[in-house]
């Protein structure tokens, strides 16, 4: 099957054909760091939608009502606001959840229940209703709006994340455009952040909701910034069909090609929420190959990304590589010192469990770029994983000690 990905420069989640957003500051977040912290999302036709949620047990009132409501094959709006999380709000969160939803069907002209509402922000706050009256109904909503959409989303976020690719093949062309947040409250555990993914692609629900949930495997679950699960975690993607392209069905070999492409632009949004960590200054790329399986590769490549040693090592460029091997030794993955080896960028330090004659200087200068790559090879079979993480420095604890002051 001939079929081609490419990236499409300076995408945002209004790429898609049939997709507008807008968004407005309606004083929710005091601490937006663009003056927005209000959008919407429309669809000008139906989407079939399908999602990931946080497996948090304390679950935020948004993710609850989302939960409802999705899978589904007639969404057509998403609400999402910054700066309060509605989480641990009690029946009071849930009906304002609710009612975000109803009052943005209202600016949409479509029923309520197909309208799903978002939020991220401070645990424990209710939401400010009279504000989402007062400010929803002048939101503009464009092709052009889809920018402000990825800003108004964001908290102690530094910079807007946003992806999209382009596919073209027997079947037709479409598109798969997102947008994503996160910095903190970040752990391999889905879906780790907040992802709003949108694709004009006609795809049936049944080969939709597994393609979600593999890429989230492959991407979100696989980064780490602080080894906390937040109460809102989601990732979302919808697909309104309008590309024309011939139906996606479950097993087709279209499937598989949708699945590559989603999965491309999960990953880059992942990466791009571990390079963004609070207090962060480099990204860390964690690849381990020659497990005995692909569950075991995961388990060591998240220990390792996750490891608070590890990520203290590297933002200090300390090369103090036993750490490494230390956090692989205890993800539960299949290990012998005998068959593992390691490298930290182009340097090897260790082979079969033999410590190689290296020049620390090298791996000082390795742990100094802006993305640190670190390679184990287990030895003991074809199993390969990769995951993300990012430093941990003082600016982390600096952010987080005031997060509500």
């Amino acid at each position: 099957m001939s079929y081609c990905i490419n990236h499409i420069p300076d995408a945002c989640i209004t790429s898609a054909r049939g997709f507008l957003a807008g968004a407005v500051y309606a004083g929710i977040n005091s601490h937006s760091p663009c003056n927005l912290d209000l959008c919407l999302l429309y669809s000008e036709a139906p989407c079939r939608a399908a999602a990931v949620f946080t497996t948090n047990r304390v679950k935020a009132a948004p993710v609850l009502v989302c939960r409802s409501r999705v899978p589904a094959e007639s969404v057509q709006g998403l609400v999402v606001n910054s700066g309060i999380a509605n989480a641990c709000t009690g029946p009071a969160g849930l009906a304002n959840a609710e009612a975000m939803a109803a009052l943005a069907a209202v600016r949409l002209g479509v029923e309520a229940t197909r309208v799903l509402p978002m939020s991220t922000g401070v645990i424990g706050r209710q939401l400010p209703m009279h504000k989402f009256e007062k400010h929803l109904g002048s939101i503009a909503l464009s092709v052009e709006g889809g920018a402000d959409f990825a800003r108004a989303i964001m908290t102690t976020d530094t910079r807007s994340k946003e992806y999209g690719v382009s596919v073209e093949g027997p079947g037709g062309a479409y598109t798969i455009c997102g947008a994503a947040k996160g910095a903190g409250m970040i752990a391999p555990n889905m879906a780790t952040t907040l992802c709003f993914i949108t694709t004009d692609a006609a795809i049936e629900l049944a080969a939709l909701v597994p393609a979600v949930k593999k890429a989230a495997d492959a991407s979100f679950n696989m980064i780490s910034i602080d080894g906390d699960t937040s109460t809102n975690d989601t990732l979302l993607v919808l697909a309104n069909a309008m590309a024309g392209n011939r139906l996606i069905t479950r097993g087709s070999e279209s499937h598989a090609v949708f699945q590559k492409a989603l999965s491309e632009v999960c990953t880059f949004l992942a990466r791009s929420v571990a390079a963004d960590g609070e207090g962060a200054t480099r990204l860390i790329t964690v690849r381990v190959a020659g497990a005995r399986s692909q569950r075991d590769a995961r388990l060591a490549a998240r220990a390792v990304a996750c490891s608070n040693l590890v990520k203290s090592a590297v933002h200090g460029s300390d090369p103090n590589w036993g750490r490494i091997v230390a956090a692989a030794g205890r993800s539960g993955a299949q290990l012998s010192e005998d068959s593992l080896s390691l490298k930290i960028g182009p340097v090897e330090l260790w082979k079969k469990g033999r410590i190689l004659d290296f020049d620390l200087n090298r791996v000082r200068e390795a742990m100094r770029e802006p993305e640190v790559i670190i390679e184990l090879n287990l030895g003991l079979g074809r199993g390969r994983a990769t995951a993300w993480g990012c430093d941990l420095s003082e600016e982390y604890v600096t952010i987080n000690s005031e997060y509500t002051t």
